[in-house]
């Protein structure tokens, strides 16, 4: 159930780009001025731009209902991963399942625009920056601080609204405070910079392949190698070629893998034991944001 729900999410996702990037086609806006503005559909445009609106909603209620019918008899549990907690819907209550479905979708969308904000941050060549430009709108224009500060400010805000919801539905434990709210909102809004290593390893990955491999001369390796450029440039006055060999890529990768996941689980030197085999704290112990999380007052 779990990857059938990752596939309707994506499902979900092509129709709001769709519904984000029609406004741009050519035949939508012609100006007779211009050779495209003369042509015109072969035929009538029968898909209205708040057409793909209504199609996402009806696939979140309609596999609300699937979930709900199918999830008791499996056994199945919506769970929502959000880093540092993990949510889980019953999904043999309907209200509770109708909220992870709009949720589950919701995560996958905040995801995708938490990575297409690092995109835009690195301001790669044209035309591939253009398919940032278009999901991002007028955000794309922001100043660079603004875009950076975004994912926390969006993400501790609605995780600040939701814990009304679900502690009221009692998914989770209402927190006992506003300060504990706060102090949770804050957690989930770091939490969300995770995100950021997934499309940076692409690239760098992607980079490390085009400078072995000749793939030729498409904008979108030109993208690849700017962009990667950019994210290793803080590298830059380490040695790390030998030959033609540069290992800049890989030691980028290991850095922000490492990092996110210090950054999310702490760091903890080995456990030692006294004198006469007694527990000792570690000479080293730096909390991550699950550790934060979980420390929190219930």
């Amino acid at each position: 159930m779990g990857y059938v729900d990752f596939i309707l999410n994506l499902a979900g996702l092509l129709l709001w780009l769709n519904w984000r990037s029609i406004r741009f086609d050519p035949l939508i806006k012609r100006t007779p001025a211009t050779l495209m503005g003369t042509l015109r559909p072969a035929a009538p445009k029968k898909v209205q731009r708040w057409h793909f609106l209504v199609f996402i909603f009806a696939l979140l209620c309609l596999r609300a209902l699937i979930y709900r019918w199918l999830g008791g008899a499996l056994g199945w549990t919506g769970q929502l991963d959000l880093g540092v907690v993990v949510v889980s819907f019953r999904s043999d209550v309907l209200v509770r399942i109708l909220v992870f479905s709009f949720l589950s979708f919701g995560h996958l969308l905040g995801m995708f625009y938490v990575a297409l904000l690092l995109l835009s941050l690195l301001s790669g060549p044209e035309p591939m920056n253009r398919l940032v430009r278009i999901p991002l709108g007028c955000v794309d224009g922001w100043p660079a601080s603004a875009k950076a500060c975004l994912p926390f400010a969006v993400t501790a805000g609605l995780w600040w609204l939701l814990s009304w919801l679900l502690g009221w539905q009692q998914i989770i434990s209402p927190p006992v405070s506003l300060a504990h709210r706060f102090e949770q909102a804050v957690v989930v809004g770091l939490e969300s910079y995770q995100v950021w290593k997934f499309p940076v390893g692409i690239l760098l990955v992607l980079h490390l392949l085009n400078s072995y491999i000749y793939f030729g001369q498409h904008p979108f390796w030109k993208y690849v190698s700017a962009t990667a450029q950019t994210l290793l440039s803080p590298l830059k006055p380490v040695p790390l070629r030998a030959g033609r060999l540069d290992f800049a890529p890989l030691v980028g990768i290991a850095l922000v893998f490492l990092g996110t996941h210090f950054m999310e689980n702490g760091l903890q030197s080995p456990p030692r034991k006294g004198p006469r085999g007694q527990p000792v704290a570690p000479l080293i112990q730096i909390p991550g944001l699950v550790d934060i999380y979980k420390k929190l007052p219930l």
